[in-house]
């Protein structure tokens, strides 16, 4: 298998990148990632020197980038490159449509221009929108009503690449997932930011009454359900990846607390986000009963693995954080507390 992964140096494209080369010894996998702010070369450090891995610095929105990353002879595309954070989507919505739509858009000309080229188009749950409480979780036959510039992009690169299925005939799989969290996630999402900061003793923001709820997915489980639809999954067709582990961010930061040994008094309520999403929840049956994927790690001891892990990996997450995270942190954070 020729493999190119696009936005392999972020949290979920490194780990599936390590994920395959260590899963899939014959395969061989390009890595195109444009090297942004999230992007983070230590995050594949370890596979550098790896015969089997090439990395390529490019745009997937500039068709020569993609060009050069795919050659002639490919025989996969797996998309991860996107622009992620509603936060930074609120405070400018241009990047997220130029690399989540425009980027997805050449992608999948590239891939059409290639016959036997099969691309997973990875997405977000965000695009359905919000739940109330007594609302079924998900299904991939939800309505799409995203409610962020983020989630409303990723759902225009959703619907193009199933619209290149149904009118191009190529063969596209799209999938969506629920809040990933793990090694080497970038510390302006959830839980590494409450972690890192909670070590430094550092205030924890939270949105509002910190009541919202999300299903929380494993990042070696949202890869492992990854490769499966690569390989296993019906072309044109969308599916669902998700924890079944529904939690309130504040019952979430109070265990990072417990775990960290912080004190409870660092919580700090930062004015909400507008139109903040109250709920998520996937439900995965559809991976379950057609590609056999269940998800292996429960909540309580897959977080309490990765809060050990940002406990011991001072030396990944530092350097990230004394860059340009801090300009975004303090225009975002610091200048909403009240």
């Amino acid at each position: 298998m020729r493999l190119v992964v696009t936005g392999g140096l972020g949290f979920i494209g490194s780990n599936f990148v390590r994920l395959v080369l260590r899963d899939r010894p014959d395969w061989q996998v390009t890595n195109l990632d444009l090297v942004t702010y999230a992007g983070n070369p230590a995050n594949l450090r370890d596979v550098e020197g790896d015969p089997r891995y090439r990395f390529v610095r490019g745009d997937i929105a500039e068709p020569e980038d993609v060009a050069k990353a795919l050659g002639e002879d490919v025989d996969a595309v797996v998309n991860f490159a996107a622009e992620s954070h509603v936060d930074r989507s609120i405070l400018s919505a241009a990047p997220f449509v130029r690399t989540n739509v425009v980027g997805t858009l050449v992608l999948l000309e590239a891939v059409r221009a290639r016959a036997g080229c099969r691309m997973l188009h990875v997405s977000t749950d965000e695009v359905y929108g919000t739940l109330e409480p007594d609302e079924p979780a998900f299904t991939e036959a939800t309505p799409l009503d995203p409610t962020s510039p983020y989630a409303a992009s990723k759902a225009s690169a959703d619907l193009l690449a199933l619209a290149f299925a149904k009118t191009h005939g190529v063969d596209v799989v799209v999938t969506r997932c629920s809040n990933n969290y793990g090694p080497f996630q970038f510390p302006e999402k959830l839980i590494p930011l409450m972690v890192t900061n909670a070590i430094d003793g550092r205030p924890l923001p939270i949105y509002g009454d910190g009541r919202q709820v999300r299903d929380w997915i494993h990042v070696e489980d949202h890869c492992a359900g990854i490769l499966t639809a690569l390989e296993r999954g019906r072309a044109g067709r969308v599916y669902n990846f998700g924890g079944r582990s529904e939690r309130q961010n504040i019952d979430i930061v109070h265990r990072i607390i417990a775990q960290v040994g912080a004190r409870p008094e660092l919580i700090q309520s930062v004015t909400d986000r507008p139109a903040h999403d109250r709920r998520y929840a996937i439900d995965p049956a559809r991976a379950e009963r057609e590609l056999g994927w269940t998800a292996r790690w429960a909540f309580e001891a897959g977080l309490e693995a990765t809060v050990r892990w940002y406990a011991e990996r001072g030396d990944w997450w530092r350097p990230v954080k004394d860059g340009s995270y801090r300009d975004f942190y303090q225009q975002w954070y610091e200048e909403r507390a009240k």
